[in-house]
């Protein structure tokens, strides 16, 4: 893991700026959703506007809310880590092109750890419990028995979870779902959810300052977030039995081999047996974009800068570069926008 640039790591650099910043002549695009896909898209938006005197305002307000954005035509693409099919009154005319490879992490604070340092290994099983608050304390056998030769201390376990829609909360929730049958017929998946324990927070950056304040902690939260925030990734055991990190090279294996159907929903939570290096809560991120939009041009370049070029980004903040059948997928899908 190293460290983010400028534009990732405040991921305001660019997209916090207001339209006002332009002057009437200079060509915008408006975004707004995933704060999951922030960081990159501040780097891609500071580059494709600079090469093309354009401005790219984006609002990292939840992938939840970007749909609902875009759907209301209050902004000309919306940023989702959840697919087309989560939102069931979401407009026809509206496609998804997956434009960002990544994962959710899930992290931990937990002073007293020793060996210091440790990576912690939890499987979904225990995740699951832990979300449903029937494993409460570090110091829990569950717990202890995955991690032999660690000291853990008795501490009671904070539990955060999202508090706005969330394209992480649809990963975590789906891959808890698909380990767990309690957790599904308790809380299931989605971008917002009735989570039975824990605190709500705002964004991903919201959920990292409340881990890093509360000793006991434990969140989910986009990998590029603990990158910048200089937080322990948990070691979850994926489907063929290994614990593994959120690293690049776990999340390309994720996404390793992927078919791509004709709608480009691309689902590589909890990914099987036959991905023995896979991270279990990969996920890709999408763009909505309405095929009539108003700024048909300007989108299909900033989103096709993305898909290429932008990729060269990705590594630095953990977004692993997409799979060469997914950008051939992405390139026809931008021809349908008029």
């Amino acid at each position: 893991m190293v460290s983010l640039t400028c534009a990732g790591l405040l991921a305001g650099c660019v997209f916090g700026l207001s339209s006002a910043a332009a002057s009437a002549a200079t060509p915008t695009l408006n975004g707004a959703g995933s704060t999951l896909v922030a960081p990159i898209e501040a780097e891609w938006a500071a580059v494709w506007d600079t090469a093309n005197k354009t401005l790219v305002n984006y609002s990292p307000v939840g992938s939840g809310t970007g749909e609902k954005d875009i759907a209301a035509g209050l902004v000309d693409f919306g940023a989702s880590d959840a697919p087309l099919s989560v939102y069931p009154t979401a407009p026809a005319n509206l496609i998804q092109i997956p434009w960002a490879l990544s994962a959710t992490g899930v992290s931990y604070h937990l002073n007293g750890l020793k060996p210091k340092g440790s990576t912690l290994k939890l499987t979904g099983s225990v995740l699951a419990q832990i979300y449903l608050g029937q494993i409460t304390n570090w110091g829990s056998k569950a717990i202890k028995n995955l991690n032999k030769g660690v000291k853990i201390p008795n501490k009671r376990i904070t539990v955060f979870f999202r508090s706005d829609g969330s394209g992480d909360t649809y990963a975590f929730t789906r891959y808890l779902s698909d380990v767990s049958g309690a957790f599904n017929s308790k809380v299931g998946s989605s971008t917002t959810v009735s989570f039975p324990v824990g605190l709500g927070e705002a964004g991903n950056e919201g959920m990292a300052t409340a881990l890093k304040a509360t000793n006991g902690g434990i969140a989910y939260i986009a990998v590029s977030y603990l990158i910048a925030n200089n937080l322990p990734a948990v070691a979850i055991k994926n489907g063929a039995g290994n614990y593994v990190v959120p690293n690049l090279s776990a999340i390309a294996a994720a996404a390793s081999g992927i078919g791509i159907p004709a709608n480009r929903q691309l689902t590589i939570v909890d990914p099987g047996r036959g991905k023995k290096k896979a991270y279990p809560i990969s996920t890709f991120t999408y763009a909505f974009v309405p095929t009539n939009a108003p700024q048909g041009a300007l989108i299909r370049s900033f989103i096709g800068y993305a898909i290429t070029q932008g990729q060269d980004f990705g590594p630095s903040l953990d977004f692993s570069p997409l799979p060469q059948a997914v950008v051939n997928a992405d390139e026809a899908a931008l021809n349908s926008i008029n």
